[in-house]
């Protein structure tokens, strides 16, 4: 299992996920990346990311972005 700090640097380079990522499993738009230690990427809407999460741990360095599904986007004052 990875440290906090790790966590937190491998968050810090992994680019942001974008609306074209798509989930390996369903096809929706993905909001967490598995980067496995092996070598490869997997891309995992919210509800497959949650599925899949215990199968991975220790075998991926995984990084969810599935709060922006939850947190609003910045609006701009017209």
């Amino acid at each position: 299992m990875q440290s906090l700090e790790e966590a937190d640097v491998n968050a810090a380079l992994a680019p942001s996920l974008s609306a074209a990522d798509r989930c390996d499993r369903c096809g929706a738009q993905a909001f967490v990346r598995a980067r496995l230690h092996g070598g490869g990427e997997l891309l995992f809407c919210a509800h497959h990311g949650r599925k899949h999460a215990p199968a991975l741990e220790g075998h991926a360095d995984i990084h969810d972005e599935s709060d922006r599904l939850t947190t609003p986007e910045p609006t701009t004052a017209d």
